[in-house]
Parts: C-alpha cells; structure tokens; sequence
C-alpha cells in the first residue's frame, strides 16, 4: 500500500509501469517479480542493496524528493497452497484508492500500518490477523471490479452457475466416487457439454482437476500425525493406500510417507 506520496510499479509480464497514489494497493501473484520507483526511468537497485541491517521493519532509501511511503509484506503459503493461488490469482491485483469497495480495506490497512509503526504486545499476532482479512478483501474488490481477469481462469469456473456446482459438489465432497458423468449431474449438464466447458475454462479436464484438490487436501491430512495412511486415502476418494500412494507420487514427485516425514522436519 501507498500510504503516502506517489510512485511507479513495474511487474515482469505487464508491459507498462503503472502510476500509484496515496491509498492505492496491489497484491501480486507468488513469485513475481516487481520494481518500485519514483520515475519510470529510474535504475532499479536491489531490495538487497536497500534493507536494513539491523533488524529493523522500516528502510530509508533515496532523498531529496517528495517523500512517498510504502507498506509492504508477505504471504507464506505451503508448496500445495501455491497452485490452487496460481488459478484464484492475477499477476496482478491493482486497488486504486477511489474504487468504491475499498472502505473496509482501507481501515484494514490503516490498522495495520498502525500496529507496524508502534509495536506493542500482541502485535505480531495483530499483523498476521489483520494480514489475513486484508488478503480476501483485496480477493473480494478484485472480484466486485469485474475485471478481465474475472472472466477466465477459475474465478470464472467459480461463479460459472453449473460449472461451479461440480467445484462445489467436488470441493465439499472430496471422498465421493466422482465420476465425469456424476459431475456432469451435479453440473446440470450432458457429459460431453460439461468436460468441454470445464476444460475450456480451467485448462485442465474435470478429473485432472479432481485428483489435484485430492491431494492438496491430502497434504494437510498427513500433517495430522494420527491419521494412518489408510483412513488419509479414504478421507480424499481411494480405496486403497496403495492406489493413493501412487496418484500422491504421480501428482508430487515423493511418496506420502516421505511426504509426511518431511512435513514434520520443517520448523
């Protein structure tokens, strides 16, 4: 968030820098690459050159201009996490200060700036809540704008009125025997109709999709160390763990036993 003063951002894909005012915003899809700059032909420097050393939230950089100051974080998400981001999110979500939605986000952003400018007991858990509502009112701004970028991809499968009853009935229901006929009922729609639509819209046929959401929920379920092997494939579909051991291997590249070995070693 800009909170003040003016600049501009550049994002590797996006042609054109793009102006920033007081009270605009933007959230970026994990791993983009961005630069920020007072002109458009100034030379970035890296965000390395610039951090503070002593552990400090606040970096001063440049001088002799109009002050601008810059609110920034980041989410950390779990490897699975990461693609489902992918489908929900743009390279690029743009909240320009005058965009009638933004009243929520902005008391959001100005607790937060508050919390970072005088810390105070409890402020690191203030932050991490308040980053978390700011993360889906930006989602839910970027919906209510009807952007381009609403009108494909996931989003559009989402709120699509029969292609998004399969993802429902798939994303409640993730241990049904689904089938693309059973998914094409819940749709409201012939086979053919909807495994075309579905693929056209996210790039990738119902099952394909299914098999994903079913080891993403997998994923979570082996960080539960009390659930054997068994009642995880069972939970998300399979009827055997050696049928979910190899879809787990086929879709992750490790098997979930080493999977699960691996989650625990992560601090």
């Amino acid at each position: 968030m800009v909170s003040r003063g003016n600049c501009w951002l550049s994002v590797k894909g996006i042609p054109d820098p793009i102006p920033l005012t007081g009270g605009d915003c933007f959230l970026l899809a994990p791993a983009s690459t961005y630069a920020l700059r007072d002109n458009p032909r100034t030379r970035a420097r890296s965000f390395c050159e610039a951090a503070p050393k002593n552990r400090s939230n606040v970096i001063h950089y440049g001088g002799g201009g109009v002050p601008t100051t810059v609110i920034s974080g980041w989410f950390s998400f779990g490897q699975m996490s990461v693609k489902p981001l992918k489908r929900l999110l743009p390279e690029l979500i743009l909240v320009k200060a005058d965009q009638a939605q933004t009243l929520a986000l902005h008391a959001t952003l100005q607790l937060l700036a508050s919390e970072m400018a005088e810390p105070a007991p409890g402020s690191e858990v203030m932050v991490n809540r308040l980053a978390d509502i700011l993360f889906i009112q930006c989602v839910r701004v970027h919906i209510a704008s009807s952007s381009e970028n609403c009108k494909s991809g996931w989003l559009r499968a989402i709120f699509d009125p029969k292609i998004g009853s399969a993802l429902k009935a798939m994303h409640e229901r993730v241990e049904n025997p689904w089938t693309v006929e059973t998914l094409a009922d819940a749709a409201g729609m012939s086979r053919s109709a909807f495994a075309l639509k579905f693929k056209e819209l996210l790039g990738e046929t119902p099952l394909e999709y299914l098999t994903n959401w079913r080891m993403y929920k997998a994923t979570r379920l082996l960080q539960q160390d009390n659930r054997k092997l068994f009642e995880v494939a069972k939970s998300v579909g399979y009827d055997s763990d050696a049928a979910f051991s190899k879809a787990f291997k086929r879709v992750l590249g490790v098997a979930p036993k080493e999977y699960r070995r691996n989650a625990g070693a992560r601090p």
